[in-house]
């Protein structure tokens, strides 16, 4: 099954999030990208791709210490950004630190569960809220998101998601996600 260990924002926080989304898919070349939809945002801290089904057991005890290590952590939505011309998101501020090293710790826990990882890059906080199939002007989206500051909350969860790609061909079908596993972290309940 196709996997990544993320932070997902609390229901306030995606309502505060849609409201300039919904701004956003308003402007001139919206049309252009491809917005995800509120159950696709999410902090991915690791991706793992396609997992076989009997490393789990060691990797749902791995990703559980991992979490158990790391104490609870402010977060808030903030500002946006882009990769390229094509990845439009939205960043975070807070425990930014805090994140990077659960995201770190979520990586070291798959590699040592067998899951063959990617290439290890230093994490950058991100929630991707648009896509785009060609390279597209984004600046007029990023001067929108600028001043935005999201309500801030305690992250308090590293969660195992299951992310099913569309299938159907169907034209604007979106991955599909479930959560899978989740553990508290430092013991928050």
């Amino acid at each position: 099954m196709r996997l990544f260990a993320a932070v997902l924002p609390p229901g306030k926080a995606t309502d505060e999030l849609a409201g300039v989304v919904d701004r956003l898919a308003h402007l001139p070349g919206a049309d252009a990208l491809r917005w995800t939809s509120r159950p696709g945002w999410h902090f991915t801290l690791a991706f793992m791709g396609e997992v076989d089904e009997e490393l789990l057991p060691d990797l749902h005890e791995r990703l559980a210490r991992a979490a158990h290590r790391t104490a609870p952590f402010p977060l808030r939505l903030h500002g946006g950004g882009h990769f390229g011309r094509r990845a439009l998101w939205v960043g975070a501020a807070g425990g930014l630190d805090e994140l990077r090293l659960l995201a770190e710790r979520a990586d070291a826990a798959a590699r040592r569960a067998g899951v063959a990882m990617d290439e290890h890059r230093r994490y950058q906080a991100h929630l991707t809220i648009a896509r785009a199939r060609v390279d597209t002007d984004l600046r007029p989206f990023l001067d929108v998101l600028a001043p935005f500051e999201g309500s801030r909350w305690q992250v308090g969860e590293l969660a195992l998601v299951r992310s099913r790609l569309p299938v159907s061909g169907v034209p604007g079908e979106q991955p599909r996600y479930e959560k899978v596993g989740a553990w508290p972290l430092g013991g928050a309940g």
